[in-house]
């Protein structure tokens, strides 16, 4: 199945570090952040992916063209231009790149898609996001219930931290404990061909209309993910997936 990875936002909240990349290509623990998400899919078996780029999305062409010598050690003999490989890459994945316009919404980044898809059902999700999703319960939740769209649903990590509060004595803090407010949005849809009638060009939000009429029409259901889950949209989220991934512990490190 088809992987479709919106990587074209401004990444504006991140701008430490897109000022000079685009976000899917901030790195955690030396790798582009893009690199992560494509993991997660890959464990669980699904290995052809179209990246929808747009704000410097010639960074990610060009990390894609070169990803066997980005992920390959090498011997390069000066006086006749040989190059003897040593450790070769063994990822097995199937990569498009696609330029969809810098100032396309979300909704439209996969409308552009539709004519290098196979008219089967396709997975898609935001580039700046990761989570100890089952791609495989997923998948079988969405061929199970028959609709057009599934949108996973997760919980967020609190902004504060928690209190446990005894009459007026704190008995137990929990730093920004996971799960503490309302379920949201957190991609990892997946969505069969119909999908593109509800999609109206390059303005399209995918969050507003064209979910919002999914909703309406009965066909948008969604997973309950109620484990790890972490956006990178600030220099304080990326420091926290950094340490994560530091400690050796990163909760969406799903393949070895």
């Amino acid at each position: 199945m088809q992987t479709v990875i919106l990587a074209g936002g401004l990444g504006t909240r991140l701008a430490e570090e897109t000022a000079t990349r685009p976000k899917p290509m901030v790195e955690i623990g030396g790798k582009p952040f893009l690199w992560h998400i494509m993991n997660i899919y890959a464990s669980h078996g699904h290995k052809e992916f179209l990246v929808a780029c747009g704000y410097k999305g010639e960074m990610i062409k060009e990390y894609f063209h070169r990803f066997f010598d980005h992920n390959s050690d090498f011997v390069v003999d000066l006086g006749s231009g040989s190059i003897e490989t040593l450790n070769a890459a063994s990822i097995d994945w199937k990569v498009g790149v696609v330029d969809t316009g810098r100032d396309t919404q979300t909704g439209g980044r996969i409308l552009r898609m539709q004519r290098w898809m196979k008219n089967e059902r396709f997975m898609a999700t935001y580039g700046d996001g990761v989570g100890a999703v089952n791609i495989g319960e997923l998948v079988a939740f969405h061929e199970a219930h028959g609709r057009l769209a599934t949108v996973t649903a997760v919980r967020p990590p609190s902004r504060f931290g928690g209190l446990l509060l005894e009459d007026d004595a704190v008995r137990e803090f929990t730093e920004k404990p996971q799960g503490g407010e309302a379920w949201i949005n957190g991609g990892f849809f997946v969505f069969e061909p119909a999908i593109f009638d509800y999609l109206d060009g390059d303005d399209a939000v995918l969050e507003g209309e064209p979910l919002e009429r999914l909703a309406a029409d009965g066909q948008l259901m969604a997973y309950r993910h109620e484990g790890f889950w972490q956006p990178m949209d600030t220099l304080r989220e990326k420091q926290l997936l950094e340490d994560l991934w530091s400690s050796g512990e990163a909760p969406w490190k799903t393949w070895r």
